[in-house]
């Protein structure tokens, strides 16, 4: 059984480990392995595999999607103050969507 390589696994080995990995498959994207350097291997083996380069990432311990709403409804008065000119009603809309996207930054994880 082959082992099941993850992204961080493969992009905290080693360029020989990575070459010994590439060296087993027998794909296109790796065709020329001895030869690249480390970024450019752990994309080939990632390609190869099928494995998702892009970091996930998770909010934790907030409603993300109450806050996104409140975000957009928020957006809609921004537009509104913009629209009529009220420069106090614009700056502490803005201050609010900032406050709730920091909150959103913070608890993800």
């Amino acid at each position: 059984m082959e082992h099941q390589y993850t992204y961080d696994e493969l992009r905290q080995a080693s360029l020989d480990r990575l070459r010994e990995i590439a060296e087993g498959i027998d794909d296109d994207a790796v065709q020329g392995f001895m030869q690249m350097k480390k970024e450019h291997l752990l994309q080939a083996i990632c390609t190869a595999l099928n494995i998702d380069m892009h970091v996930h990432h998770e909010v934790v311990g907030v409603d993300k999607k109450s806050i996104k709403s409140r975000i957009k409804a928020l957006k809609q008065e921004r537009d509104a103050a913009l629209a009529a000119g009220d420069h106090n009603q614009l700056k502490n809309t803005r201050r609010r969507i900032h406050h709730l996207k920091r909150q959103l930054h913070k608890a993800t994880v």
